[in-house]
Parts: structure tokens; sequence; C-alpha cells
């Protein structure tokens, strides 16, 4: 049955709609009078309860003869500074509840009952305000939920100080027992209005580039067996496919289809439409579909700015924690002032900073076309690309986080998370965390990259960066384990980590890379992997197989090829088994972080080998990024039909708008926020995500989850453009003879005139391995780039054609001679020719 077009509009264009598309199945209670409370009576303990406790407020929490017992030590400075609560009580509009339990304490006084908002203006839909004695009493009363439907509400007794009552009290105990809520009238309750509209055919929001593969993703089909894609303007069909590969989908428990319609190119604006299904969200196809978003993944960075004046219309502000840090445990004062907000909050740490860095710099170095000096930050027009203005403003913060040893600071930040405020209101003393080995190795890998990057517009910064990047490594050498446990008294963000082992791999190659001097990886043993902030070995891959002149002999480039190439691979097959093209079998916090970190290693691997395969899986990590997953939802704010406008990120709540850019954390099936428990619990795992400005387990941002969208864009984008996406199709170069009679096509090797000097030698270097296969390929694929006239600088040559003729057939340069000598290597044949 065709699905409400109504509901479809509703999710698409109205930023009040409940929770957008992205708002998942809600879960209807059971039966009127059945006990929304799952622990009501405390026999088994105190699970589902907790305490909140600021303000010098001080209690704990136990079960005591099957009652719950809240030991208040001190009441602390408000009247909230000691709760006790029930997190995630559903309540819909018109329903009529019946909220009872008994409660006592030890010491007369008086305290507040409520169910609440869980955030926002913390608003309450029902109020008591109880004088508590040691004699039990039952509160027990009826009340009708007025406001708009909140499923995530909460249960709360404030036991902080009362002035007006009673002010400062003894240590006492509340006692709470047989907790129930019902809902016993539910007859003006319109569950339907609480469904959120979910798209049966899902495609890229943002686009299509022209040349790319182009797939969309169809649920709910019945009986349906083929799509047509219709110009939005003309309405005219353009294409009709079919649908194909039928997949149950275990992780979003439906059944999927794609539709394939890779060969409509024109540029311009299209739907996919299906009998029996809504119409898809209109997407545009066309060249350059992502130079805006390109733009904008980095300018939200400027918006994140701290300690400068931003000026932007809607999120601009004064200068923001400008005032001297202290160092933790000493009286010292340091100015950290500048670099950018890392996340929804106003934390600066080095850690997630040189990922980010690292991801913009070599975003850049793939792509350096793509940005420009005109994004409209205070740098613009100074000769020098944004990007590398935006980044440089980072690393100058992250230098006055270096420590006068060598070591860098961990981080800066307040005790506490700030309120619900934008960053100059955040003017509690600040606070710079202990030097850690992790930091200190990112901060030197970090300085290392930059030397390169900025010597040809700033020599005297280049030099500094370098400066600082030496005297970090000479802390590494002097404190071969020192790793940071966040100090118990700041609750902000640790970064912490179980090993620097990565981190010092990173800092050495990239030091290596640098400088060219081997002192710096010769106790280099091993490969290390990952994109994350705590695992981030694939940046010293990156950083020897994308240097100039690198050794592609070298043991050590070698076995950072193989951990890419290892890794790429098993993405592949991930992505080839899922329906959504997603990399992930399992969804963590920040899984769309890592679904772009993905995509590089994809885009990576491509660059190395020109393999389609892993241009066309790279480019599904991005659609599933931009719509194509099973929530149905762009993930960067401000772009597609549907994407987060409740980020948990403190300007946008402020605005009561979201930044336009940011790259929300994504799905996250471990329920770790109040917001995705009460709205995802019963759903299956890919779909666990909410646009809730509460759920900052699904819905935050960050800067280091923006920056490898930044990186991945750029990676695809160049090779979409300059034809390096690999392909399928041999290249071969032909010379016709004609007789009287008949023409005859013959493939030769070389019109040149080179014999074979060294069989399987095709990159020249004296040594046969599998360089050699991979520039056969690359020089079949892509024979603009790597074949004899080839761009590139390690192109085939006609003498290396000469050598690769190694089948026997002397039949010209095929991709079997690229697979002879990879038989040759893995000694299954034993010479060349075979």
């Amino acid at each position: 049955m065709k699905k409400q077009v109504f509901k479809k509009c509703v999710a698409a264009i109205s930023a009040c709609a409940i929770m957008a598309s992205a708002m998942p199945m809600i879960s209807i209670p059971a039966s009127a009078g059945s006990n929304l409370i799952t622990n009501s009576t405390f026999d088994k303990g105190v699970s589902d309860w907790g305490t909140y406790k600021e303000s010098g407020g001080v209690c704990s929490l136990k079960a005591e003869d099957g009652k719950l017992a809240l030991t208040v030590t001190n009441v602390g400075k408000v009247n909230y500074a000691v709760q006790v609560f029930y997190d995630i009580v559903p309540l819909y509009k018109n329903g009529v509840y019946r909220l009872k339990y008994d409660i006592s304490s030890t010491e007369d006084r008086y305290i507040e009952a409520m169910i609440q908002q869980n955030g926002g203006t913390y608003q309450a839909y029902t109020w008591k305000g109880l004088n508590l004695t040691s004699e039990p009493q039952t509160i027990d009363y009826e009340f009708t939920m007025k406001q708009d439907t909140d499923i995530m509400a909460k249960l709360v007794f404030n036991c902080g100080i009362q002035e007006k009552y009673e002010g400062e009290l003894p240590e006492h105990k509340i006692y709470i027992d047989n907790v129930s809520l019902e809902l016993v009238d539910d007859s003006n309750v319109d569950y339907a209005s609480s469904r959120p509209y979910a798209p049966s055919i899902n495609i890229n929001q943002v686009g299509y580039r022209t040349d790319a593969e182009k797939i969309a993703v169809f649920r709910d089909v019945t009986d349906q067996t083929e799509f047509k894609v219709v110009n939005a303007d003309t309405k005219e069909a353009v294409y009709t496919g079919k649908l194909e590969n039928k997949k149950e989908n275990s992780t979003a428990d439906e059944i999927n289809w794609t539709g394939d319609f890779s060969s409509v190119k024109t540029a311009g604006k299209y739907y996919i439409s299906c009998e029996g299904l809504d119409d898809s969200y209109t997407f545009e196809i066309g060249g350059k579909v992502y130079s805006d978003l390109i733009e904008d993944s980095v300018r939200m960075l400027y918006l994140q700015r701290c300690g400068v004046e931003i000026e932007d219309e809607k999120f601009g502000h004064a200068a923001c924690h400008t005032k001297e840090a202290t160092i933790y445990g000493t009286s010292d004062k340091i100015d950290v002032c500048g670099g950018w907000h890392d996340a929804g909050d106003y934390g600066r740490y080095v850690v997630p900073a040189a990922k980010t860095i690292a991801d913009l710099l070599y975003a850049y170095q793939a792509a350096p076309d793509l940005y420009g000096d005109n994004t409209n930050i205070p740098e613009s027009g100074n000769g020098v690309p944004d990007i590398l203005d935006e980044a440089r403003f980072e690393l100058e913060w992250m230098m006055k986080m270096q420590a006068s040893d060598g070591g860098a600071y961990h981080k800066v930040s307040c005790e506490t998370f700030p309120g619900y405020v934008m960053p100059t209101k955040e003017t509690a003393p600040l606070i710079v965390t202990p030097v850690s080995s992790t930091a200190t190795a990112d901060f030197c890998a970090s300085m290392a990259l930059a030397a390169e990057f900025y010597e040809k517009y700033d020599k005297d910064f280049a030099k500094k960066c370098m400066d600082a990047a030496e005297k970090s490594w000479a802390w590494l050498e002097a404190n071969p384990d020192f790793l940071f446990t966040n100090p118990k008294d700041i609750v902000t963000g640790d970064y912490g980590d179980k090993t620097d082992k990565d981190e010092r791999y990173w800092a050495a190659v990239q030091m290596y890379r640098a400088t060219g001097d081997q002192k710096y990886i010769s106790g280099v043993s091993k490969a290390y992997t990952g994109l994350d902030w705590s695992t981030v070995g694939d940046y010293g891959n990156i950083a020897i197989l994308t240097m100039k002149g690198a050794d592609k002999n070298s043991d050590l480039y070698k076995k950072a090829y193989s951990a890419v190439i290892s890794q790429a691979d098993s993405m592949v097959k991930t992505i080839n088994d899922s329906s959504y093209g997603s990399a992930l079998t399992k969804y963590n916090w920040g899984s769309n972080m890592t679904i772009a970190n993905a995509g590089i290693i994809l885009g990576l691997a491509n660059e190395l080998t020109g393999q389609e395969s892993y241009f066309n899986a790279a480019n599904s990590e991005l659609g599933y990024l931009l719509g194509i997953n099973p929530v149905g939802t762009c993930f960067v704010s401000g772009y597609g039909t549907v994407s987060p406008e409740h980020p948990h990120h403190r300007p946008s709540m402020v605005v009561g708008h979201a930044m336009k850019g940011m790259l929300a954390g994504g799905v996250n099936q471990n329920l770790e926020d109040s917001a995705a428990k009460a709205y995802c619990r019963d759903l299956p795992a890919a779909k666990c995500y909410i646009d809730n400005s509460e759920s900052y387990s699904t819905n935050e941002i960050t800067i280091y989850w923006n920056s490898p969208l930044t990186y991945l864009l750029s990676l695809t984008e160049k090779a979409a453009s300059s034809g390096e996406q690999g392909g399928t199709t041999t290249t071969t170069t032909t010379v016709t003879t004609t007789t009287t009679s008949t023409t005859t096509t013959t493939v030769v090797s070389s019109e040149s005139g080179y014999k074979m000097q060294l069989p399987g030698d095709s990159n020249c270097d004296g040594i046969v391995d599998l360089a050699d296969a991979i520039l056969i390929m690359q020089s079949l694929a892509n024979p603009n780039k790597y074949g004899v006239t080839g761009t590139y600088e390690r192109h085939i040559t006609e003498q290396g054609r000469a050598n690769s003729d190694v089948t026997g057939n002397n039949d010209g340069l095929t991709n079997e001679d690229a697979a002879a000598i990879q038989r040759y290597l893995l000694k299954l044949v034993n010479k060349l020719p075979e």
C-alpha cells in the first residue's frame, strides 16, 4: 500500500516535524494500565535508577530492605544539586496517567517530585512539592499530558537545598518504594502522529557525479520488478531499470533490492519512481555536485574557532576562552588561546586535533584544485588556500600546548561540560591537563606534516613546525611509555588510550617523510593501521605511500602497502555484502567517522592500484553518508532533503538552527544516551539514530568527524575528474595492415624496438616485485595517466613495456602479464617469461 505523501512532505520540509524523518519507530505502550517503571519495588537493587550531583551536592544510592535508599550527605547550593531519577518515561500528548509511589525521609524536609523534559528547557509535565517525614506517605494522583509527545521524559526527585523551607540539613536518607506510572486512558492519543516517514527508495540526496556508479536502494517491495529514473523538471522517464540483488538485511530488519542507473549521465535533477512506492527524494546528477559540500565541510571549522571573534550572521560571537589556563596540579598559568572547539562542547584536545590536521592536509594533497582562497574566512584572499589557513589556525594553537621539554599537554577544558550556551558564556576556569605520549606523538607527526605543506607559503612557519616536531621527537625518545589518564575531577572527554605504539609509528614515518633521515624509521618493525583518534597507524602508511620518491622496494613501503590493500579488500567484501554499501557490520559511537575512514582507505587503494572496485566502494561510503542508509538521512547538516536539524552542538542548540556542513556521529547500536534509549531501544542495529539534540551518542558533531568526510570527498573527486577510478577495459595498441582482400588487426607490445632486459621489471627499478604487476594493471586501466605517454611521473616506459611481456606469447601488454608476475612471486612458476 502506498505511504501517505503528506507524511513525506512533512518529513522533508518542516523543521517542526517530530525529529524529521530520522526519528525511528516509537514503541507504543504494551497496554493501558501496565506499569511504565521497570524497577518499581527495588527487591533486586536499583537498576534503571540513578543520581545527579552538582554545586556541592553529595549523595549515594542503594537498595535497603526492598526500598530505594538515597543517602544525602550534602544538599549543595541549588535545589537540584542532588537528584534521584528514573530515566526514559514515555508520555503521549492527551494521554491520562496515574503516578503513584511511597516516600519518606529520616529528616523532616521538603523536596520536589516531577516528570520533566530530559534536556532542553527541563520543563515539568507534572510537579508536586512534598513535605517528607519519617512516616511513609503514598502519593497517588492522575494527570493529563498536555504538551507534545515526549517519550524520553524523566521522573525526578529534587533533593538539593530548599532555602525557603529548611536550608542546610545533616546527612539523612530518603526512601522510595512501590513506584508506578500507568497510562490509564489513551482514547485521545494519536500514536500515528509520532510515526516518522521512512522513504522506501533511498538515494544519495546530494547527488551523483556524471560518470560515477549510481545505485538506489529499495525496501517495502512486494511484487515490483522495475523502476524508472524521472526528470524532475519534465516529469518524463529517462531510464527504466530492473530491481536486482535481493538481500535479507538483518542489521536493518528489512528486505532490500538495488537499482543501478549508472547509464544516466545527463546533468539535471531527477527522482526514482517505482509502482506502489512513494517517489524518492529529488537528487542531482552533475560534474560539480559536491563543490559546496566540500567548501562547507571545511568552513564549519572556522565557525568552531576559539579565542577570536567569529563573523557570521547566525553563529557569530565575540572572542571566547581568552583567559590563561592553569596547568593541572600546579599554580602555573599559560596562554592556550585559539584552536577549534572540538565537538558539541567547547573543549580543545590535541589528539583529535592531530587527526583533523592530517585529514585536511592529505585532502589538500590529494586534490589541491578543489580548494580555493575565497571561502569567506578572515584569511581569504591572502594567496594561500583557505584549507591551509584553517589548518594553520589549529596548528598555532597546538604549538601553545607544547611544554618546554617538548611534550604536548593532552587537552584544555573546564572541569565539567558547559550548559547549552554560546562559547562566550562558558566562563569557568580553564585547566590544561598533563602531558601524554599519545598527544606528543600525534603533535610530532602533525608538525612534521605541516612543515612540508607550508614550506611553499611561509618558510619561517614551516621551520617553526619542524623545530616543534624535532623537540617533541626528543621527548618521545626520552619517554618510551607515558600514557595519559584523565584526572578524576575533570569529567570532559579524556581521549585516553591503551597504547601509544601506533602514534609513535605515525610520528616516526612522518618525520622520515619530512627529513629523509633513516634514523626515524630504524626502529620500525611493523605497519600499524587505523584512522581514528585512538588508532592512527594508517596516517603513517599514507605518509610513506604518498611520499614523493618513495622507495617502493623498501620493507617499510611494502608493509604499508600490504596493510592498506588488505584492509581495502576486506572492506570491499563487506560492502558488497551490504545492501546499503556500508563497510561496517557493527555500529558504534561515531560510526559515520568509521564509514568515512573506510572510504579513505578505499580511495587510497584505488590511487595505488587503479582498480575500479576500490573506487566504487569508496563512493559507496560517501553515498551512505549522504542518504543511502537505513534511516534515509543525509548525515551532513544543511544538505539533502532530510538532514540533522537538532544536532548535539551547543551553538546550534542556542541559535535554534543547525550549523551547515556538519557530519553527525551516526548510527550507534549501543544506546548510550537517554534519547537513544528512548527512541531506538526496539530498533535493529543499523537504525539506531535519532535527530535529537540530547542524543550525544548519535547526533553530536566533532572536528575529526568532518575532516575524514573532506578527505574522502577529495579522493573521490580527484579520481572521478582525472579518470583514476580504474576500469575493466584493457587498452592495447593496434597496427592495421591491408591486403587486396582482407584487413587484419595485430596486437603488439611496442613499436619502439626496445628489447626485454629484466623480464617482469615493468618499472625498470632492477627488481621484480608486486609493484611491477600493479604498474601493468594501472597502465592498462588508465593509459592516460600510467601508459607510455601518461602524465604520472611513475608511468610505464617503453623499456618497461618490453620487460613486461612475460607470458611467452609475444602478444603485447595484457593483464595476463601481471598475473604471470604474481605467479612468479608466489613461486608457482620458476622463471619469466613463462
